[in-house]
């Protein structure tokens, strides 16, 4: 059935494509009798997982850049992923780069974006978050967990970056349930220039000591991109240890374009390539940041899972929690059930 939903919605522009499904399931969903069914269909499927001192519902979750702005919380709860990363959010609303700026490489079953953090704005979005949490209580969509996927704004000089990324954690800090620092994006102009020690240090320091001020500190998180040469991969995970950092999430797109078989027309565009030819490259990095750092740092593991087979290879790799995105537009609601079975059948 989806296949056939997916060939009508792949004649629209992509991003036309994704703002219209969401919304005629947002609409759907609203109805009561569907919203059991949903229920019913997934129960909020799979078994609950310990990570980063949080409790999630399953091991499955969207990838940051899906949902930007706190919109279909709700949605992805009922088509059976466990959580969420919001954003990438960032302090001021902007719109991000010009349109064009996302391209399906079908052949490929890949995608090319160049968004670049067009959202809302952190106030905005804290607003949703809280209506969020006051809606759930007492509710099956309680447990859902929602991480705050945060960055800095196009015109914030790399120099300042780190007030950027404070002023979103301060905004958002009762409203979530951990923090992912986004510096790895390809398409902030010289955003992936802070995934060295000192530019992680720069931004986490500040961060760890807002954190340790609160009641319940939030696990910290780092997203880190597929193309670091094992030289600065090993002197990035070596600073998140240092800091004690909750988590690495491995990884954020790719600008290599090695092997694609689309036309030029696609593969030429500038911007970030994420799904099926990014498996690969972000597992080889998932098992090189484990090797290096063994149990000392949960790993989610997220870049090209496009069938439950390559969830079971990311979880053997040694990630504690998958995120999809991609696969989810190329195989819909199925992957995420077919998922569920798989990582059951693992134990």
């Amino acid at each position: 059935m989806y296949a056939l939903l997916r060939q009508l919605l792949f004649l629209l522009p992509p991003e036309e494509a994704h703002a219209f499904s969401m919304r005629m399931l947002e609409r759907i969903t609203h109805l009561s009798v569907a919203e059991r069914f949903f229920l019913n269909r997934t129960h909020l499927q799979g078994k609950p997982y310990e990570v980063f001192g949080l409790k999630f519902p399953n091991k499955i979750g969207m990838a940051a850049g899906f949902d930007k702005n706190a919109h279909y919380l709700k949605q992805l709860a009922l088509l059976g992923f466990g959580h969420a990363e919001v954003g990438t959010v960032t302090p001021m609303p902007q719109p991000g780069n010009e349109k064009p700026r996302l391209f399906r490489l079908t052949s490929d079953k890949a995608l090319i974006n160049r968004m670049g953090f067009n959202n809302n704005g952190v106030k905005a979005i804290r607003g949703r978050l809280e209506m969020w949490r006051r809606n759930t209580a007492h509710t099956p969509f309680e447990n859902f967990i929602v991480g705050g996927n945060i960055g800095k704004n196009k015109n914030t000089p790399n120099e300042d970056a780190g007030r950027d990324y404070k002023i979103c954690f301060t905004e958002l800090a009762e409203t979530v349930d951990y923090f992912t620092v986004n510096i790895s994006s390809p398409n902030t102009p010289g955003l992936r220039q802070l995934q060295t020690k000192e530019g992680i240090e720069s931004i986490f320091y500040p961060l760890q000591e807002q954190n340790a001020a609160l009641k319940n500190p939030r696990p910290l998180l780092l997203k880190i991109a597929p193309d670091l040469s094992e030289e600065d991969l090993f002197a990035v995970v070596e600073a998140a240890l240092s800091l004690r950092l909750s988590g690495i999430v491995i990884s954020n797109t790719t600008l290599s374009r090695e092997g694609l078989r689309s036309s030029a027309k696609y593969t030429s565009e500038a911007g970030g390539l994420s799904g099926k030819p990014l498996f690969d490259l972000s597992t080889s990095t998932l098992k090189k940041v484990v090797r290096y750092a063994g149990t000392d740092i949960g790993v989610i593991g997220s870049g090209g899972i496009m069938t439950p087979e390559d969830a079971v290879k990311k979880t053997e790799a040694g990630a504690s929690l998958i995120q999809l995105y991609t696969g989810f537009i190329y195989a819909g609601p199925s992957l995420v059930k077919g998922i569920h079975t798989a990582l059951e059948e693992m134990g």
